[in-house]
């Protein structure tokens, strides 16, 4: 399997590309990186140093691999947390370059936009363009709560009210893949208070995963868990296998982190998670 990912980078810690490669490596794919910003550290600290990089600069990568003629060997492009709108421009490069070269590869768009306790943190301008432009494009999406909100303008607070913006969302999404919707970060007026639920969709079907709420705050699991499902979508063909393994995945990442009272999501150290959960959490219809 062979994923190409458009992501930022950080030297510490785990957070866009330094989140989702790594995964999808201990499992076996193949990741052709390309990073959208080389930062020391996440932006969550308050201070950083580091570079972004020009669309023009992740495009020039993008041709390079094409001219390598890798792209016909390239499964899926992975995106997230877009920077400006060169970036985006770089991304749908990709998603063309590579699907002239294969027309089966798939486009999962990670519609990052902010979260409940942080409000939005993209630049002005990328709400719309995720919106009008990168979800049009894109096979699957991986939106938390605050974001499929933001996207569809309805407010997730049943689960009834979940499924129509999942079904907004889907409205959205290319056409001739699977339209496959995976939300994430789901409290609802049903959910109990000491747990968390995933909610996916595909096929005219939704269902729902509920883990144990932990009492962590950290960056990078969005982005962790995108890179999981993405793969066991890959490689089962099934919404509902990819989120039993992503989720029990994360799951297994986040419990260790918390245990270790880490502010940086533990991938190296939790990694046999990635292959083998040490708790198993299935889905149910809904």
């Amino acid at each position: 399997m062979n994923i190409l990912s458009i992501q930022s980078w950080v030297s510490y810690g785990h957070v866009g590309n330094a989140s989702a490669v790594f995964p999808l490596q201990r499992l076996g794919a193949e990741v052709w990186a390309i990073n959208t910003v080389q930062f020391s550290n996440h932006t969550g600290y308050g201070d950083w140093k580091g570079a972004v990089y020009t669309g023009q600069s992740v495009t020039d990568l993008i041709d390079g691999i094409a001219a390598r003629d890798a792209f016909r060997r390239c499964d899926a492009v992975l995106s997230g947390y877009v920077g400006g709108a060169d970036i985006g421009d770089a991304i749908l490069h990709a998603v063309s370059t590579v699907r002239r070269a294969n027309p089966n590869a798939l486009y999962c768009c990670d519609p990052v936009i902010g979260d409940t306790d942080t409000g939005v943190y993209v630049r002005p301008g990328i709400e719309d363009f995720l919106r009008n432009l990168a979800l049009p494009a894109a096979d699957i999406t991986t939106p938390n709560r605050f974001e499929i909100e933001r996207l569809t303008g309805i407010e997730c607070t049943t689960l009834d009210k979940a499924k129509q913006a999942v079904l907004r969302l889907r409205s959205m999404l290319h056409g001739q893949g699977p339209a496959c919707v995976l939300l994430t970060s789901l409290e609802t007026n049903e959910t109990p208070a000491d747990s968390v639920d995933l909610l996916t969709f595909e096929a005219g079907a939704f269902h729902r995963l509920r883990t144990p709420k932990l009492k962590l705050s950290v960056n990078g699991a969005g982005d962790a868990i995108a890179a999981l499902f993405l793969f066991h979508r890959l490689e089962s063909g099934s919404a509902v296998t990819a989120l039993e393994n992503a989720g029990s995945s994360i799951f297994g990442l986040l419990r260790r982190t918390e245990v270790a009272g880490s502010r940086e999501i533990l991938a190296v150290a939790a990694q046999n998670e990635f292959v083998t959960p040490s708790r198993i959490f299935r889905a149910e219809a809904c």
